[in-house]
């Protein structure tokens, strides 16, 4: 199955083309914007136009480079994106487990071209970056240059045990290969580490309009929404493809899950401690940080309906009528534990404390 098309940014991709006709496009990019308005999107398009025979504003879409970039296939274009960390040992085993993971997750990307973000516990560890370092450096296989889509870059984690791994990345960004472009994408450019983020040239994408995500989703949605339906989530969306996608699926059993342990948190003890005992110690960890996300996004909402603030329509009846101080402070306590997740904590004894923290501000 091939990619989707690339909805909205107009402006942006003119100014890309632009400096690709005219041979002055940088050779890293930092594409920095609200989640899920298409930014790694926005990176493979690039990254087609880069390598199309025939390119113009718009890659051609016919030739045999297009065809195997919207596949996920062109030996050329490198995603990568946030993986669990390896578990071999050895460095040169650990490269080769970080590139079989990565062609998991495009084999997956392929099947299903609307995806979920990467999982909490993922990251672009050592492994990634000498992975990265490696390709770089090879010739480009199909034509003359390479280019690397690295999602999500705030995953970027620093390399303490490794010298060489450490600056791998930040050397290849100072003086790329001149066959080789990167285009990294985050959130919130903040969070990148300030070294890499000095070595990039930024371009800033806003939200799409209802009208486009309107469109994408009665295009692209499987099954396609009814009208009442549609209409709801463009209205959510708040012009993120993404956050409309995540009303499905996944992300609406998340949601689920988040409000029946917060139910179980404020119904007291007993049920509190039995959620925590059912989260499983040492598997599922990116389900269990997606628990957390979902927890923290549904004491959001809850806070933000507390303020007045219109448009809210999914609390969860156990948070109605909470003061919206004391939803935010359990904001916090969340966004505290979802940091911690990312240790060697057991889920379950942090899910229980977590709940007994909830309980007293809430």
């Amino acid at each position: 199955m091939s990619l989707k098309p690339l909805a909205g940014h107009s402006v942006a991709r003119r100014r890309l083309a632009r400096a690709i006709a005219t041979g002055q496009l940088p050779q890293v990019i930092l594409v920095a914007g609200p989640e899920g308005v298409g930014k790694q999107r926005l990176g493979l398009w690039l990254g087609q136009l880069i390598l199309c025979e025939a390119p113009g504003e718009e890659p051609c879409g016919q030739c045999r480079t297009c065809r195997l970039v919207l596949g996920l296939t062109h030996a050329d274009l490198h995603w990568i994106v946030p993986i669990p960390r390896p578990k071999a040992g050895e460095p040169d085993k650990q490269v080769e487990e970080a590139a079989e993971s990565i062609a998991e997750v495009m084999e997956e990307r392929r099947k299903s071209p609307l995806y979920s973000p990467a999982d909490g516990m993922s990251s672009h560890g050592m492994a990634s970056a000498r992975l990265i370092a490696r390709r770089a450096a090879l010739t480009p296989v199909e034509g003359k240059k390479k280019v690397f889509i690295i999602g999500e870059a705030d995953r970027l984690v620093a390399q303490e045990s490794s010298p060489e791994a450490a600056n791998a990345l930040l050397k290849l960004f100072e003086e790329p290969p001149a066959d080789t472009y990167f285009v990294l994408t985050t959130a919130d450019p903040g969070k990148l580490l300030p070294t890499v983020r000095s070595r990039t040239v930024p371009l800033r994408l806003g939200r799409l309009s209802d009208a486009e995500v309107r469109e994408f989703l009665a295009a692209h949605m499987e099954p396609a929404p009814a009208a009442a339906e549609l209409n709801a989530l463009v209205t959510r969306a708040n012009g993120s493809i993404g956050i409309a996608l995540s009303e499905t699926g996944q992300g609406a059993k998340n949601r689920k899950a988040a409000a029946t342990w917060l139910e179980a948190v404020l119904a007291g003890t007993g049920p509190a401690a039995e959620r925590a005992l059912s989260q499983a110690p040492w598997s599922a960890r990116g389900e269990f940080t997606d628990l957390l996300d979902a927890v923290a996004e549904t004491l959001g909402d809850a806070a933000r309906d507390a303020a007045g603030v219109p448009g809210v329509d999914r609390v969860p009846a156990a948070l109605e009528g909470r003061e919206p101080g004391g939803l935010l402070q359990a904001q916090a306590l969340v966004a505290e534990a979802r940091l911690a997740a990312q240790g060697n904590v057991n889920p379950q004894l942090l899910l229980a404390v977590l709940g007994g923290d909830l309980a007293e501000v809430l």
